[in-house]
């Protein structure tokens, strides 16, 4: 391992030869939820993470790892651990700084943790640093133990936040993104809202393009308007084409066949509901208005910058302020990401401008769900 001319600390980047010792600690700090050597040899040459050690002359004195959440602007502190022999020497918090430094670098808004609810000299050192408790995970540790939710905006944006309260629901298949974001803007709409798989699974039936690509169908822009229109809400559709949406997405001319009649009976419905769909490219003015209203956004999106693949997603816009979105995904994409790493999810709005076109048609495709009309209908037509 690289040593230093001093004893006093050095802060650098990790290099594959710190693997054996950041292992070590590793066993020597934790009794459980540890990371395998493997997975520090990932981390320590991975694109969307920094792992950063401080050293003296002699020994390793701590590591710590944040992973920097593809498509978004969003940190994460996955892990820290200082050697027994360097605690209470300050060096935790400089790792962290550090970190936040290298972070903010690398165009992040926002550092998140998890801490250990009975851990009160990590809650105390987080709060000292500037982390607001914004959430609980029961049970999330392997020994049973609750963990506490913290973050830290750690590059300045100008605040001009226009936020709704949004509960979070997850996917319960691969291609039920679409249902699940539109339960999210419904249940923010009226409390009462069941977010179960049940309506998560009828809300597919009933908007779904019947193909894709492969495996399952998603869901159309205005099936997914005419479901949440049926449940009682007011609903608008902005779509920049006229053509049948995903039709270049399979090859067989019969597929192709079938998804054009169900566009145009999701359209003739829609006429019969008047529900207006706009045939342009939404605007980022009409999100913030749609937000001001009270309304939620649903986006199509493609989940290239965040995952690497060509898949189309539905989100939900939960807020905006002047240099972010702030999104609602109901699908985690990987095994380290929780739950609140899907909400409020920040998104420099260029980034979304380009995220917002999916295939080769560069369709964008917006679903604005409003509030409760004075009379719901459930009946499916």
């Amino acid at each position: 391992m690289p040593t230093t001319n001093n004893s006093s600390p050095h802060f650098r980047l990790a290099s594959i030869e710190d693997l054996t010792a950041i292992h070590q600690l590793e066993i020597t700090s934790f009794a459980s939820d540890r990371l395998s050597k493997r997975r520090l040899k990932h981390w320590i040459q991975a694109s969307n993470g920094i792992l950063m050690v401080a050293e003296n002359c002699q020994h390793l004195l701590g590591y710590a790892l944040v992973l920097l959440h593809r498509g978004t602007r969003l940190a994460r502190l996955y892990s820290i651990a200082v050697a027994p022999t360097a605690q209470g020497k300050g060096i935790a918090r400089r790792l962290i700084e550090h970190l936040e430094n290298e972070a903010a670098n690398q165009d992040r808004f926002y550092m998140r943790l998890e801490v250990a609810n009975d851990n009160t000299a990590a809650i105390k050192l987080y709060e000292s640093l500037g982390y607001r408790l914004f959430g609980i995970h029961r049970d999330y540790y392997e020994d049973h133990r609750d963990a506490l939710r913290m973050q830290k905006r750690i590059r300045y944006v100008p605040e001009n936040l226009k936020s709704h309260a949004v509960p979070w629901y997850q996917q319960t298949t691969e291609f039920t993104c679409g249902p699940s974001a539109a339960m999210m803007a419904m249940a923010a709409q009226d409390k009462q809202f069941d977010l179960t798989q049940i309506n998560e699974l009828d809300i597919w039936r009933e908007a779904t393009t019947i193909f894709m690509t492969s495996g399952h169908g998603g869901c159309h822009p205005i099936g997914l308007a005419l479901s949440a229109y049926r449940r009682g809400f007011d609903t608008q559709v902005f779509l920049n084409t006229t053509d049948t949406p995903f039709i270049d997405s399979v090859r067989n001319q019969d597929k192709k066949d079938i998804l054009a009649v169900v566009h145009k009976h999701f359209v003739e419905q829609a006429n019969q509901s008047n529900i207006a769909i706009h045939y342009r490219d939404v605007s980022q003015v009409d999100i913030e208005e749609c937000l001001n209203a009270g309304s939620i956004a649903l986006m199509l999106i493609s989940t290239f910058r965040m995952d690497g693949r060509k898949a189309p997603h539905w989100v939900a816009i939960t807020a905006m302020d002047d240099s972010c979105f702030y999104v609602h995904d109901p699908d985690p994409t990987d095994g380290e990401q929780s739950a609140f790493d899907c909400q409020y999810l920040p998104i420099a709005h260029t980034d979304f401008e380009k995220m917002s076109l999916f295939g080769s048609s560069r369709l964008r495709a917006a679903v604005i769900i409003g509030k409760q009309r004075s009379t719901k209908s459930h009946g499916v037509n």
